[in-house]
């Protein structure tokens, strides 16, 4: 009943800028907000600054805060910035850039997260000469929105973002989880109840409709889901999310990471992104004829996604970290492969048919850039649709399970072992480079191939405790 009073709601453009008053949050408003509501927020909530975000490549927010004296200049002109320090965006030499905000993108943070009445806005990065800089990575989302929309498409996205409370001694992180719990466990195995409560509430406050929030498979890893959007406020949404377990954790004397595999022998966390295509109003990926409930849009998407995903896979799992979860045995995909009910497949297509017809992508983690890994995902899929790519037939037996052999004769490819090998398809892959853009593709590869070289040659603990008494 929720779900359907707030998308009623959510359009009505004069009222969106109250809905805190009224129901306890503010966000969501309409892609048309003008500028009075924005000042009529502003007024109403008494808000004291203004906070400007954006991301650097690797998808860490960045932001610049003014007091709201100057909103008004800010949405005018936007807000020039040296961007010779954001990681990926620009030379010393080519440093000056605009951020500008998007007026829909308007949250006001709770009082308690900042001690101060707050706004925050998502911006769009502008070169000086007025054009759209080619390396903010919300503009490489944006264009792949336009691929789809050319086609008739938009693209919705659900990601299930997992992560870690780890406890703190003397402000000090310490690699023990918060509690023994496991999947779906409650009180006392589960300790972080009242946290996730916190971190709900929060969002909630801020404009998000939460769906589920429950302890994960791993002692101390949790997961709390939104509701799908389009791919663009998915994203917003994703950064929010973190931000926001992050500042509670630590209000709890925890630390929450969302790195993908922080303990040895435990489940790593994952960001499973279910996705669909809606065209007329209708799900372009159901057919009720179809023996699957599977028309040939979903079909062709799945074969784009499982023909690009090596290529994509340094986006979509970019760090040195990532690979320690790609592992069989712990519920993360190793292989590219697809199946209905088969969770050790890359690809999942959950039950539901109808409007809820989707496709689950398993092999993302939330260390990476939302907007860039989303951007990805859909261009593999529309690049399926486009050339008609038949996916091979679903498997639904355990692939961790399969000797080399039995994946052979199955056509079963392995994904990378590593970042060093994930960067070895996106280095040639023209298709990444197309979707990326010459700035990202390039900016992107130096980065993470000093990461992937300082990882090689570093000497573990592993290798001190196990190499050094014997050799």
């Amino acid at each position: 009943m929720f779900n359907i009073f707030r998308n009623t709601i959510k359009y009505i453009k004069v009222f969106g800028v109250f809905l805190y008053s009224f129901f306890g949050f503010v966000g969501d408003m309409s892609r048309d907000i003008s500028r009075d509501d924005i000042f009529d927020a502003v007024e109403k909530e008494r808000i004291e600054f203004i906070r400007l975000q954006f991301v650097d490549i690797l998808g860490t927010p960045k932001n610049i805060v003014v007091p709201t004296g100057r909103l008004e200049g800010v949405l005018d002109e936007g807000m020039a910035f040296d961007a010779s320090s954001i990681v990926g965006y620009a030379t010393i030499d080519e440093s000056d850039m605009i951020a500008k905000p998007v007026p829909s993108s308007m949250v006001v943070i709770p009082k308690d997260l900042e001690g101060r009445r707050t706004a925050r806005f998502t911006c769009d990065v502008y070169e000086p000469s007025g054009k759209r800089f080619r390396g903010d990575p919300k503009y490489i989302l944006e264009r792949v929105e336009m691929d789809a929309e050319e086609l008739g498409f938009s693209f919705n996205t659900g990601p299930e973002c997992e992560f870690f409370l780890l406890r703190k001694e003397n402000g000090e992180i310490n690699l023990v989880p918060n509690d023994t719990g496991g999947y779906f466990d409650i009180s006392p195995l589960d300790m972080a109840e009242n946290v996730r409560g916190d971190i709900s509430s929060t969002l909630q406050e801020m404009g998000f409709a939460i769906s589920t929030l429950h302890h994960e498979a791993a002692g101390g890893q949790h997961e709390i889901n939104f509701e799908y959007d389009d791919a663009m406020t998915t994203a917003d949404r994703v950064l929010t999310l973190k931000y926001v377990t992050k500042a509670v954790a630590l209000r709890h004397g925890l630390h929450a990471t969302f790195m993908p595999k922080p303990i040895f022998g435990k489940n790593g966390s994952g960001m499973h992104t279910h996705m669909s295509l809606i065209k007329d109003g209708k799900n372009a990926f159901y057919d009720p004829d179809s023996e699957l409930g599977l028309g040939k849009t979903a079909l062709h998407f799945i074969g784009g996604l499982m023909a690009h995903v090596r290529e994509a896979s340094a986006i979509l799992n970019p760090s040195v970290n990532s690979y320690k979860r790609l592992v069989p045995g712990f519920e993360a995909p190793a292989y590219v492969s697809w199946g209905m009910k088969n969770r050790s497949a890359m690809i999942r297509i959950p039950a539901d048919r109808g409007m809820g017809t989707r496709v689950e992508l398993r092999n993302p983690d939330p260390s990476g850039n939302p907007y860039l890994q989303f951007a990805v995902m859909l261009s593999a899929g529309l690049d399926g649709i486009k050339n008609q790519r038949d996916p091979p037939p679903p498997v639904e037996s355990d692939i961790y399970t399969m000797s080399l052999g039995e994946r052979e004769k199955l056509g079963i490819k392995s994904l990378p072992d590593n970042l060093g090998h994930a960067l070895s398809y996106i280095q040639d892959s023209a298709f990444m480079k197309e979707v990326l853009g010459e700035h990202i593709h390039h900016h992107f590869q130096v980065i993470k191939n000093k990461e992937w070289n300082e990882y090689r040659m570093h000497v573990s603990q592993w290798e001190i405790d196990n190499l050094l008494p014997v050799l």
